[in-house]
């Protein structure tokens, strides 16, 4: 296996989105995206006690043309949508969703949150959709903590949480219309990983928190998502601090990507057609209890 070198780090950021504090390493100025990757946010949220958690978090809003994926790394969160799904998933699970042709959906605390500590700590993860599946019928897929199968080193110092795609003789449960695979990593001290990738796949990681070492390139911290060059066929992480991680490797769409708030598609006039047809109701309804 040879190591692919690293390209560049992108420290992540705070920015608002809305009022709600998120951390933001991808987009930025010097990095629009990693196809098939548009977008990662990291979030850890106090949830108020001043508002019940069925009023808190993200109301109703609208998605079309790509996977708004969201991992769970503490408590969980509540998610509601416009074809009728309702499922609360906790931490180490994901709720994954192919917004397809269009929804709507709301992310909200668990009506628990409280009882779990008051703190959610999330990733929000865009996935571009291949034009040819961008109209598809949405698909919402929860994964819940136990469904995700895991890869442990002999030495239990680290372990392979999978979600989507094949890695190391496991599969993860998601089936993303973009050929991607998508894993978090947990490193105790001296903890050791070396896994193989799709030499013809993008491939990035972000640190949550804590410190590895990566290849020859040496010690990375927390905050930071680390670009690699597509120069080899692996990659091997070491840990220096406890860290906690999210793996990304993906198959460029090399597709125009045309995006306007909360849609992602090919053309401008697509975009003035979403808009439309949210406007006009065909992403379907979400009223909440």
């Amino acid at each position: 296996m040879k190591n692919r070198s690293v390209s560049r780090l992108l420290y992540a950021q705070m920015v608002d989105m809305g009022g709600i504090p998120v951390r933001q390493p991808l987009p930025t100025q010097q990095v629009d995206l990693v196809d098939p990757f548009l977008l990662l946010h990291h979030a850890r949220l106090q949830a108020p006690r001043y508002v019940e958690p069925r009023h808190a978090g993200i109301g109703p809003h609208p998605h079309r043309g790509f996977s708004p994926v969201t991992f769970i790394f503490k408590g969980g969160v509540h998610h509601r949508d416009s074809r009728g799904n309702d499922s609360v998933i906790y931490e180490g699970g994901a709720q994954w969703m192919n917004a397809g042709r269009g929804i709507i959906h709301s992310e909200r605390p668990p009506v628990d949150i409280h009882e779990r500590g008051g703190i959610q700590e999330l990733i929000q993860l865009w996935i571009n959709t291949p034009a040819k599946h961008k109209m598809d019928q949405p698909m919402y897929f929860p994964v819940s903590a136990d469904e995700v199968p895991e890869i442990h080193t002999p030495d239990k110092r680290a372990t392979i949480r999978l979600f989507a795609g094949e890695l190391l003789d496991k599969k993860g449960p998601v089936p993303s219309q973009t050929e991607v695979i998508a894993a978090t990593l947990f490193f105790d001290p001296s903890g050791k990983v070396q896994i193989p990738l799709p030499p013809h796949h993008n491939v990035m990681l972000y640190l949550l928190d804590g410190e590895v070492n990566i290849g020859d390139y040496g010690k990375t911290e927390g905050l930071h998502l680390v670009l690699f060059n597509n120069d080899g066929d692996g990659l091997t992480i070491e840990g220096v601090q406890p860290t906690r991680a999210l793996l990304l490797s993906g198959k460029p769409l090399n597709e125009e990507v045309v995006s306007y708030g909360p849609f992602v598609m090919n053309t401008q006039t697509q975009i003035l057609e979403a808009m439309r047809d949210y406007q006009m109701g065909r992403m379907g309804v979400l009223i909440e209890d």
